[in-house]
């Protein structure tokens, strides 16, 4: 008689009475799927956002292949979601995240200050690590686009309120637009973009980025991403208005 085979260990969770952590195994292929679907994107925009071919990404969606930690990571990455998102199946890409309860209060004037050629940043819960928006207070340095130099490009999407001043907004897509206190623009980060100061005066922006804030430190302050991370390892320096 053949001896018995040994059960694997999903028969052994089943046979335990843990079928809802079966049923939990990670799909990432079924997750990219249905997040694509979701949001209305081809695998040829996956492809773009991530660097990943279009072959390589069908063949995770349909089962073909078992992508790397390294794969996930750029996938994660691209489409601005925690790697977690990709451990489970369709049912759970489209699910709510339910609520942290974290928050974050900053007084007047604290946060962390970077300093670059064009602008003086203020950046508000900087305490506050794996922020979706970062929020920006900044100063303007620059008073022409030959002053301001090279556009700057960063993952993501943009809202700015002009607090004080007025501000010309340089895009590589679209011409120049002059904006005033109260006024407002959204904009894809991705086009090359400068603001400049066009009044006389102090010309203050708040803005609302969602890249992540190690990528959009490094692409304002024009450092290498590996010196930037260093840099923001460093204690938070903070400045209050007086």
């Amino acid at each position: 008689m053949a001896p018995t085979p040994t059960p694997s260990l999903a028969e052994a969770a089943a046979s335990a009475g843990q079928a809802a952590a079966a049923q939990r195994v990670a799909n990432p292929g079924a997750a990219l799927k249905a997040l694509r679907r979701k949001h209305g994107w081809t695998l040829a925009d996956v492809s773009k956002r991530t660097g990943l071919p279009t072959s390589t990404l069908s063949k995770i969606e349909n089962d073909r292949m078992s992508p790397t930690f390294d794969k996930l990571a750029r996938i994660s990455t691209g489409l601005q979601i925690d790697i977690s998102a990709l451990f489970g199946g369709a049912s759970e890409a489209d699910a709510q995240p339910a609520a942290s309860g974290r928050r974050c209060i900053v007084r007047a004037g604290e946060g962390k200050e970077i300093e670059t050629k064009n602008y003086s940043h203020l950046y508000p819960a900087w305490d506050l690590l794996n922020k979706r928006i970062i929020p920006i207070v900044a100063e303007l340095h620059a008073r022409s686009l030959e002053e301001f130099g090279e556009l700057i490009r960063h993952p993501g999407e943009e809202y700015a309120y002009v607090l004080e001043g007025e501000v010309d907004l340089y895009t590589s897509l679209y011409a120049p637009v002059r904006l005033k206190a109260g006024d407002s623009i959204y904009f894809d980060s991705g086009m090359g973009h400068a603001y400049v100061a066009a009044a006389e005066g102090p010309c203050r922006v708040l803005s609302l980025c969602s890249a992540p804030e190690t990528q959009l430190i490094a692409a304002i302050a024009g450092r290498p991403r590996a010196e930037e991370a260093r840099r923001s390892a460093a204690p938070v320096r903070r400045r209050r208005h007086r």
